[in-house]
């Protein structure tokens, strides 16, 4: 089995080849029939410019406030390091009008092959699609490809952080077989008394029938 630091050695292609399907489509995408949409594979040194902040200005408009809220805060430097992490690997969502030659990015999920408390996992940093093209199976599209990267490269479990406020991702993710992993945060009992829930929760999904997944 190919180790997590040599696997993320690994060029963009031969990434690819080992740990994803030879093609990335069929979409599930009946939204808008004139439009045509694909799915990209890159990592953060060869994505463009444009294609980074369109990646940032969905997270922006669709989760700053649940980060700003959060125990984890919000900050748009850090969030944009976070991006540019060596290891990250993203699945950008084009679209295409089918009467022009321009794209745009519509959504995207971020991924890592890491090590969590031990374990070898893929790890989901971000997924976010824009509104029009929430609820038609594209994002569960999208976390089976990024399972499967996880299977492939024979690691212990899919893991990823949920806003608890969030509830309706938490139940996307309920039905894609997540639960709240081992090491996810818990509720804290202040010196008064008062306990103070969590704002995000850590889910994990075991990839290895006798792995040590959750």
């Amino acid at each position: 089995m190919m180790r997590i630091e040599e696997a993320n050695r690994l060029p963009l292609a031969s990434y690819r080849d080992l740990f994803l399907p030879s093609s990335l489509d069929p979409l599930p995408v009946s939204v808008k029939p004139q439009l045509a949409h694909s799915i990209r594979f890159e990592s953060c040194s060869t994505m463009s410019p444009d294609d980074l902040n369109a990646c940032f200005n969905l997270i922006a408009s669709s989760s700053a406030n649940a980060y700003a809220t959060s125990s984890i805060g919000w900050s748009p430097v850090k969030k944009r390091k976070e991006m540019k992490l060596p290891d990250l690997r993203y699945l950008l969502l084009e679209s295409r009008a089918t009467d022009r030659s321009d794209k745009r990015i519509e959504g995207f999920l971020s991924f890592m092959l890491t090590y969590e408390d031990g374990y070898e996992v893929v790890y989901c940093y971000e997924i976010h699609l824009a509104p029009h093209l929430q609820g038609q199976g594209i994002g569960r599209h999208l976390m089976m490809l990024v399972e499967g990267v996880g299977t492939k490269a024979g690691v212990a479990k899919s893991m990823l952080t949920v806003f608890v406020e969030n509830q309706a991702a938490m139940r996307f993710y309920e039905k894609l077989g997540y639960s709240e992993d081992e090491y996810s945060p818990e509720p804290r009992k202040l010196r008064n008394g008062t306990i103070k829930m969590p704002t995000y929760s850590i889910l994990s999904k075991s990839l290895k029938d006798n792995g040590k997944g959750n």
